[in-house]
């Protein structure tokens, strides 16, 4: 196990900033995902971890040791890549024990551990196929057991599971998060899919063009965001998020939305937010929004609302779409408590 730290790191292409400044502390042990949209920099600080990537300044240590200069060879990490990058004329025993073989290890003794390290991803059966006879998630745990042989001091992940199918994108995100708790090596993963992020990390690291805009457990990002990138970025559906003011306790968008509350204080000019879970619908003669699409998603539905020129979500259970179907009138209210309140003019979060 290995601490990593990113300590002021700077990406530099030009006049082009990819990372800028980046402080992040990945604790010995833990699974961290680096989250965000395209172009955000997450990869591009994976591929600097790795030694892929020149760092422009600052210092990236592992275990307290700079490895800014260090070949990607000399810094005890292992990659796993999105494309799985195996060796098409090698059997699956073979893939695992590459790394071995690379560094002179007799072919007995690498083999013998490549069984072992087969065995426990659940390949032991296929270890003389070749990769093309294999789906993509059994190659996905070749390229796995080939990282894990290696029994390096930190793991990195590079969007692995995007050309999975979403069945099998859950069964090996969890035999992933199986495998980092059992070996109990720092892992760092990479990808844009918030949902995965908030399933797999111990620690989330939201990023927003280049800077990180967020560190934390994924509970506590998702129930206090910082700011409204981060409240719109995390959570699905996304947060419900509106300019406006507040008056004795009610909300008032621009758009027409009124949204009553409870215990906020007024204030003439505001970004409110509330996710969908905490959107509180109920049948009303002439009420703040009509139903205009129902999605149903088993035991729960989510609603779509236009209240002015607003569209707002809230999910409900399934059962009461017999009141709250499509067309039908509703009156608006936050979940006690449940309401996100940001400055208007900086996006960030008013009672951080």
């Amino acid at each position: 196990m290995a601490e990593v730290r990113f300590n002021k790191v700077r990406k530099q292409y030009g006049s082009s900033v990819i990372v800028d400044d980046v402080d992040i502390e990945f604790p010995s042990g833990s699974l961290t995902v680096l989250v965000g949209p395209s172009g955000c920099g997450k990869s591009t600080s994976l591929r600097m971890l790795a030694g892929l990537e020149e760092v422009t300044s600052g210092e990236i240590t592992i275990d307290g040791r700079v490895v800014n200069a260090l070949e990607p060879k000399d810094r005890d990490v292992a990659m796993v890549f999105q494309n799985y990058a195996l060796y098409p004329h090698l059997s699956v025993l073979e893939n695992i024990a590459f790394p071995l073989r690379a560094t002179k290890t007799p072919r007995a003794d690498a083999l013998h551990r490549a069984q072992g390290v087969a065995d426990s991803l659940g390949l032991g059966a296929l270890t003389g196929r070749k990769p093309k006879d294999l789906s993509g998630g059994q190659q996905q745990r070749v390229a796995i057991g080939r990282a894990i042989i290696r029994q390096p001091s930190v793991f990195l992940f590079d969007e692995p599971l995007s050309n999975l199918d979403a069945k099998l994108r859950v069964e090996t995100r969890f035999e992933l998060m199986q495998i980092q708790r059992r070996l109990g090596i720092t892992a760092v993963y990479v990808t844009h899919d918030q949902e995965e992020a908030m399933t797999m990390s111990d620690r989330m690291v939201v990023m927003e063009n280049g800077r990180v805009a967020q560190t934390g457990p994924p509970a506590e990002i998702y129930a206090r965001p910082n700011s409204v990138f981060v409240a719109t970025f995390v959570g699905s559906p996304k947060m419900n998020v509106l300019g406006g003011s507040v008056l004795d306790q009610v909300f008032h968008s621009k758009g027409g939305a009124i949204i009553s509350t409870a215990g906020i204080a007024s204030r003439e000019a505001v970004t409110f937010g509330v996710r969908p879970d905490d959107l509180q619908v109920s049948p009303a003669a002439s009420g703040g929004g009509t139903v205009v699409l129902v999605e149903l998603l088993g035991p729960r539905a989510i609603l779509h609302i236009d209240a002015g020129s607003d569209r707002l979500t809230s999910v409900v259970d399934a059962d009461r779409l017999g009141e709250l179907g499509q067309g039908a009138t509703v009156d608006l209210r936050v979940r006690v408590h449940a309401e996100h309140l940001f400055d208007p003019t900086s996006g960030f979060r008013l009672d951080a």
